[in-house]
């Protein structure tokens, strides 16, 4: 069973306790599951957009279910999907330290930190 049957099946579980709706057989969402999951994600869906966002969760649930039954086991996991080499700087010091020019100018300075007001107690 998808990850996505298993979202779906769960919003059908608090309205059928008995679990007589099999999650795989599910096509698409209803109203009553977009409402239950609108009430936990604690959106307020007026009754005319209803329909608009039942059809497009619809098609995200199915595309996602697409996604997941795509064949990925012969797949290794890579850093580019051109299959490049990424190019690394040299690990060089290209700066010199100005740390004392720099906090020359603050009002306090300890072991080389900045010392600000307490403003949390």
């Amino acid at each position: 069973m998808s990850k996505t049957a298993c979202i779906i099946a769960a919003a059908n579980c608090a309205r059928h306790p008995a679990g007589h709706a099999h999650p795989e057989f599910l096509v698409s969402l209803t109203k009553d599951q977009v409402q239950h999951i609108a009430t936990l994600a604690r959106l307020s869906l007026a009754k005319q957009e209803f329909d608009d966002v039942v059809a497009k969760l619809s098609r995200i649930v199915d595309f996602v279910d697409q996604l997941q039954s795509a064949p990925t086991s012969n797949v290794l996991p890579m850093a580019h999907p051109l299959d490049q080499a990424q190019r690394l700087r040299p690990d060089q010091v290209t700066e010199k330290n100005e740390r004392e020019t720099l906090q020359a100018n603050a009002g306090a300075v300890q072991d080389g930190f900045y010392l600000v007001p307490k403003v949390i107690e």
